[in-house]
């Protein structure tokens, strides 16, 4: 009989592989391209306001990049290659 206790895990492989790493980029990318869309629209004067704040860019466009972009994010950790 061997009491000894083994610490090694079943699978020693990475959890994460050069698949999931260049998906985390992709997304990663996806999210700054969002939120450097969003940036911007400041006015020139104090006096006047700027509507490019309510662009569809900025609204809509933006948004929905970052949103996916942390979609991407998701589907890089959990999927397993």
């Amino acid at each position: 009989m061997n009491n000894q206790t083994n610490n090694t895990p079943e699978n020693p492989r990475m959890p994460l592989t050069r698949k999931n790493y260049i998906i985390l980029a992709i997304g990663f990318a996806v999210v700054l391209l969002g939120f450097v869309l969003m940036a911007g629209g400041g006015s020139y004067s104090a006096t006047e306001f700027n509507y490019d704040i309510f662009s569809f860019r900025r609204i809509t466009l933006a948004p929905i990049l970052v949103v996916g972009g942390f979609v991407i994010e998701i589907y890089g950790i959990l999927k397993r290659y």
